[in-house]
This record gives structure tokens, sequence and C-alpha cells, in this order.
């Protein structure tokens, strides 16, 4: 693919005049698709798919498209009329006094090595621990590619290879046990040691649901309940443009009113990420930004249009200036011994439906889903009942943290909507004392 964009762009740039610039963006795929219900495999396929991104630019006018390539020559009128009909646009459309890209030619080139299993191989594991349980998931691997060039000279490369196992054990109703294992190397031990945590805990589920009254209850977040948390506060917690305009959850932290909890360190870590080191104007991200360190605020994502508007640097963020990467430092509790740290109180694998209830304060509101179990004096006794939570993040993460695990897990975004997500989050447990459930 690589070879296939980089003729493509020399191709177009060949017809550029006068002052015209344009920039290419491509992004492509080769991912293999699995369906699985009742621990059996329902359906298999293989997706091959390339897009490239055209942005024409005349001083500061101008005019994008997409195209859907196919590989072949005919690629090459189909880019050359779309590139017509955007020079045709130039002229009709206003002076844009935010446009920014990047002019200081930078190449890079980050190719992964494929540690991938055969997807058939890792599959044949899955329905086999799959034995005795409903289990119902999809399977997604396979290549993720991504380019930039621009008629400066520039040209930028990136290719990972990952795997996404997101599934549920099923036991009846709404009660189902929810797992994910991602990564970019598959690991037979640990797969088999997350099938049988999660068979531990679906046995669980068999017991009677209780429902506990609304309350404070020191809670265990798992890594995947605090994803939950972070993925909502990057929505537009983090980004320049949030915090300028006063919309930020986060604009307390950012004005040195409030903080987190010292052990808070939070960082955008591109370098050990999954996401291209690049972005659409062509801009080089760096390896880390640094977004939380020891719970006090630090650093905000700037995309392009931002640092223009502002007049500050970039730092290479996407147009939306959110995390795409994300990286918590761990603490020194256990993880292995979560049950028995929390004592007694609630065991929250999985968080739902979040949203903000007070924005300005960081205060979410959400609802548990899937295994949310009750524990006492370090034993798991029973599965509860759905309840929702309402409480602050500075609470959650500041003088509520009584500590975070020293070990952390790697989480892909199970996203497939139009292409494989590649965001990524490499997260520890969170043990919380008084986490507020209202119903």
């Amino acid at each position: 693919m690589q070879q296939g964009f980089n003729d493509l762009a020399d191709h177009l740039f060949a017809h550029l005049s006068g002052d015209e610039v344009l920039l290419l963006t491509f992004d492509g795929e080769e991912s293999d698709f699995v369906r699985l219900n009742h621990g059996r495999v329902r359906q298999a396929g293989r997706v091959a798919q390339r897009g490239l991104g055209l942005q024409l630019i005349a001083g500061e006018r101008h005019a994008s498209a997409r195209l859907t390539l196919s590989g072949t020559d005919a690629d090459r009128p189909r880019a050359l009329a779309t590139l017509d009909a955007l020079r045709e646009q130039l002229p009709w459309l206003p002076p844009d006094p935010h446009l920014l890209y990047a002019t200081d030619v930078c190449h890079t080139e980050r190719i992964a090595t494929d540690r991938l299993p055969d997807p058939a191989d890792a599959i044949d594991g899955v329905v086999a621990a799959a034995q005795g349980v409903d289990l119902v998931g999809i399977w997604a691997s396979g290549g993720v590619h991504a380019g930039f060039a621009n008629s400066l000279g520039q040209r930028n490369w990136f290719t990972t290879h990952s795997f996404h196992l997101d599934w549920s054990l099923y036991h009846r109703a709404d009660k189902a046990v929810k797992c994910s294992y991602a990564g970019t190397e598959w690991d037979a031990p640990t797969f088999a040691r997350k099938m049988a945590d999660a068979r531990k805990q679906v046995a669980v589920l068999e017991r009677p649901a209780r429902t506990i009254p609304p309350g404070r209850y020191r809670a265990w977040l798992a890594p995947s309940a605090l994803n939950e948390v972070l993925e909502l506060l990057g929505w537009g917690g983090f980004g320049l443009k949030a915090q300028r305009t006063k919309r930020s959850p986060l604009l307390r932290a950012v004005q040195g009113r409030a903080r987190f909890a010292d052990g808070v360190t939070l960082s955008e870590d591109t370098g050990a990420g999954l996401s291209p080191d690049f972005q659409d104007q062509g801009f080089v991200k760096p390896d880390r930004v640094c977004l939380l360190k020891q719970g006090a605020y630090q650093d905000a994502l700037v995309s392009p249009r931002s640092a223009r508007e502002y007049g500050v640097a970039t730092n290479g963020a996407d147009a939306h200036e959110g995390p795409l990467s994300m990286d918590m430092e761990g603490g020194t509790l256990d993880a292995a011994k979560a049950v028995q740290e929390l004592g007694t109180g609630v065991l929250v694998n999985n968080l739902w439906y979040l949203n903000y209830s007070d924005r300005t304060a960081a205060r979410i509101t959400g609802m548990t889903r899937f295994a949310t179990l009750w524990v006492e004096d370090g034993e798991i006794v029973a599965p509860l009942n759905v309840m929702r939570f309402d409480d602050s993040v500075y609470r959650l993460l500041g003088e509520g943290l009584v500590g975070l695990s020293a070990e952390r897990e790697l989480m892909l975004s199970a996203s497939t909507y139009g292409r494989r997500s590649t965001a990524s989050a490499r997260l520890p447990g969170a043990l919380v004392d008084d986490f507020t459930f209202t119903l």
C-alpha cells in the first residue's frame, strides 16, 4: 500500500500549478473479522480497503474531498477528477484565518513487525476454551496503515498490526461477564487466565442478584471501567479549544483551582501507542504529551487550527483534540488481590452510557452493567442489579482514590465503524472510597 500511495501522490503533485499546495492522507487496512455466538463461529470474513483524502490549498483558501481507492490504475483518473473539482471550488470559498499546515518537511516511517497469530488458530483456541459456556463476541485482527504526503516534499507512513477479541460469557436476561483481550502478539496463557476469571464470575451470576440501597460504597474500578471514565474525560477535557472557550470539564484543574491525587499521572503516549505519529496537516506528534502530572494539570492537546487561532505551538493533535493513546501510570496495589483490597463493597467491571451531569465540575453519571458484584470481607458474594452512579472525577481520582494497581492493561478500541480504530489505553485498576450510587 505504501508504494501505491507514493506513486499516486507523485502523479497528483505533477498536475499542480501556480501557488497550489496539496495535502494527501491515506488510510487502509487488511482485517479479518470473526463473529461468535454460543461459543461457535457464526460469520467470518476479510476486509481490505483504502481511502484517500485530498486538501487543496491556495493562499488561505482550501477545499477537501475523500474517495475510496481500488488499488488499481483506475485510481489515477478518479483522483485527478477530484483534484479538478476542488480547484473549481477554491475561488468561491472564503479565506480561512485559522488554516495551518506543516511547511517544514519532516519525513517519518514507522512499520511495526507483524507478530499476529493466524486467525484460524486463535479462534480454534477461543472455541475450545468456550466449551460449556455461552460465549458471544467478535474477533478483529490485521494490519492498519496510514500515510501523509504533501507537495512540499514531505512523506510519512505508519503501519501497525493488532488484534482485538471482545467477548461476553452470557448467563441469562441481562446477566453476563464482558471481557476483552487485545494487543500485537497473542499470548495463550494470558487469554486462558482471562477466560478462567470470566468463568468464575459467570458462576457467581447464577446466584440470586442483590439490590443495594443508594449511597456511597467502597468500589474497585477495573481498568475497563476506568477507561470509560477517562474516555468521557477526553471528550473536550484535554483540548486547547475547549479550555479557551471555557467548555472543558477540566477547567478548574487548568486554572489551578482543583487537582487529582498525587498518584495520578496521565499522558498521551503516541510513541508506545498504536495510532499514527502524524496528523492530517502533516505535523509530526511528539512521543509523549503529559496531560496530568502527579495530580496537577500539565499540558493541552493542541490541533493546528487551535494553534493558529490562539497563537501557540501545535503538538500535532487531531482536529477533535482528544487522546488516542492514553497511558496512566500504575500504583502499588496488586490487581490479583483486588477483591481482598476491596474488603466490602462493589466490584465494578464495566460502566456504561456515561455522560456529564455537571460538566463544569467534571461530574459524571452512568450505569453499571454486566458483572457488577457485591463483595463482603474480601469474598465475592452475589451479583448486583444495574445501578446508576453520579460522582465527580475530581473525587474519584482525587480525595476518594485509595490507590491504583501496579499492573496495567492494554485496551484497544473495539470500534470498526467505517474502519478499525487504532485508539488505545494502558490503564491500572482503581480502588475508590465512597463511590456514589444514586439509584
